[in-house]
C-alpha cells in the first residue's frame, strides 16, 4: 500500500490558530484549531479521501497561503491565488464553489442564495450542512452566509468569528481599518 503525504503548518491569526494541509501541490485544508487538537478529525479525513495519509509538518509547502492568509488579515487582502482541491460529495462541492464564485469580499449571501445559485432552491438545509462542512475557512467564504432573516447564524469557527470577519472585510472594503481584538 503507498503512502499518501500531507504537509501542513499553523499560522496565527487575530481568531486564533489555523491548521493548513497540503498535499504537495495543492491546499487540501485550511481548519481552525492546531494540529495536535485537530489530529483525530484530520486522520479520519484522510483516511476517507488518500491511501494511508501520512502528517509532516513543512511549512514550505503552505508558505504561499500563509503569506496571503497574512496579507488577509493585516491589509485586508480581498482576493486569494491559492491552488487548492476540493474532497467531498459532488453536492458539496457545487456548493463550495459557488460560495467562492459568487459572494464578493465584504458582502453577505444567505443559505437560500446559495440553494438557487447551484440551482436547487428547495435544498437550503442542504446547502447549510455543505457549508458547515467546508473545508476552506476564510478562503471559501462561508462566514459570508447568513440567515434569511439577515442575521449570523451557525459557523463551524463559532459566530464570533463569523463576526470578525464580517466587520473586517467591511472596514477594509470601505478603506478602513478594521478593530483588531484577541
Amino acid at each position: 500500500m503507498t503512502e499518501t503525504t500531507l504537509f501542513y503548518d499553523e499560522i496565527k491569526t487575530p481568531i486564533g490558530p489555523l491548521l493548513l494541509l497540503s498535499n504537495g501541490e495543492e491546499l487540501v485544508r485550511l481548519d481552525y484549531g492546531t494540529m495536535r487538537d485537530l489530529e483525530p478529525s484530520m486522520t479520519k479525513w484522510g483516511a476517507r479521501y488518500f491511501t494511508n495519509s501520512v502528517f509532516v509538518n513543512d511549512p514550505e509547502k503552505v508558505e504561499h497561503t500563509k503569506q496571503q492568509l497574512r496579507q488577509y488579515f493585516e491589509d485586508g487582502k480581498m482576493d486569494f491565488t491559492i491552488n487548492f482541491v476540493f474532497y467531498g460529495t459532488p453536492f458539496q462541492k457545487r456548493v463550495w464553489q459557488a460560495l467562492y464564485d459568487t459572494i464578493p469580499y465584504g458582502e453577505t449571501r444567505t443559505y437560500k442564495d446559495i440553494a438557487v445559485e447551484i440551482g436547487n432552491p428547495k435544498a437550503v438545509r442542504a446547502v447549510g450542512g455543505a457549508v458547515n462542512k467546508n473545508p476552506f475557512s476564510i478562503i471559501v467564504p462561508c462566514h459570508r452566509v447568513i440567515g434569511a432573516n439577515g442575521k449570523m447564524v451557525g459557523y463551524n469557527g463559532g459566530l464570533d468569528k463569523k463576526e470578525y470577519l464580517l466587520t473586517h472585510e467591511r472596514a477594509h472594503k470601505h478603506g478602513r481599518s478594521a478593530v483588531i481584538t484577541d
